[in-house]
């Protein structure tokens, strides 16, 4: 099973809620696995204080021109839709940050100009932290290749246990690229007007994807009603619910976990991975 944590604006609480979920699944007897995707910010290791036993360089292939073969016809460029590589007088010139690593433009260059070298995009730590088996990528300052990173973190899974995915904030590419083969998303907002307007960009993903989820409303005692209507109104489940309390604040700020702080709230991530395996079990797809 793999469970996305998703949202459609940070700072909502996603990776408090990814990190206790699977702290508590550890604690459950299962195995489980914790994949922080937010690549450019991860910092599900603050909480699960992890023992890192491997970390491995992740390159993508970008072209490379050999300016004596190239004659300038340009046919790579033609090729290319995000404009990665252009002919200017009569050579092409390689613009690496904007290549998806397709190959297409060696495929059509008709002097054989035209190699693919490897680019260092990021690094993926592999380890362990009290049951929970951990990973995260770490993608380098200045790179945008993040799908191509995420896509490498999530080669990582394990296939016999419980995977949590804890993707980037937002709707656009990289998480799309975090949360497809997801068998649940967990979509995590809070109840304010911007909390609600980018749940709904969420949701809209989510149902394109096809892909079951249901919403969890972190900070639920602030703002208005408005998250809890939208979801009535759109046949959502609201899973879980967490309050603004000041005590998961100040675990929050010293890097710790609420099931480890406030016992009470165990029975609560323990209930919302029962409550997805049941909906998943019931055939829901």
């Amino acid at each position: 099973m793999q469970i996305a944590v998703a949202s459609g604006k940070g700072g909502t609480g996603k990776t408090t809620i990814a990190t206790n979920l699977a702290c508590s699944i550890a604690r459950m007897g299962k195995t489980v696995q914790y994949l922080d995707c937010d690549v450019e910010e991860p910092n599900g290791h603050i909480f699960l204080k992890p023992d890192i036993e491997d970390t491995q360089s992740v390159t993508i292939g970008v072209p490379e021109v050999d300016t004596q073969k190239c004659n300038g016809c340009g046919k790579c460029g033609q090729l290319c839709q995000y404009s990665a590589i252009i002919c200017l007088k009569g050579k092409a010139l390689v613009f690496e940050q904007l290549c998806h690593s397709c190959g297409g433009c060696m495929l059509v260059c008709p002097t054989v100009a035209i190699k693919e070298k490897p680019k260092e995009i990021g690094f993926v730590d592999m380890g362990s932290s009290n049951g929970v088996k951990f990973g995260q990528g770490r993608l380098k300052i200045g790179d945008i290749h993040t799908p191509s990173l995420i896509k490498r973190v999530k080669k990582e899974a394990v296939n016999n246990g419980v995977v949590i995915i804890d993707a980037p904030p937002g709707t656009s590419c990289p998480v799309i690229e975090a949360v497809k083969g997801a068998d649940f998303v967990l979509l995590v907002t809070e109840p304010t007007p911007f909390g609600l307007n980018d749940l709904k960009l969420a949701v809209g993903m989510v149902r394109e994807l096809k892909i079951p989820f249901a919403v969890v409303v972190n900070q639920s005692d602030l703002g208005d009603d408005k998250v809890q209507r939208y979801c009535d109104d759109e046949n959502i489940q609201i899973i879980l619910e967490i309050p603004n309390d000041r005590r998961i604040a100040e675990a929050y700020s010293v890097g710790k976990m609420i099931v480890d702080v406030l016992s009470e709230y165990k029975k609560d991530f323990t209930g919302l991975y029962e409550s997805i395996s049941q909906r998943l079990k019931n055939g829901e797809r």
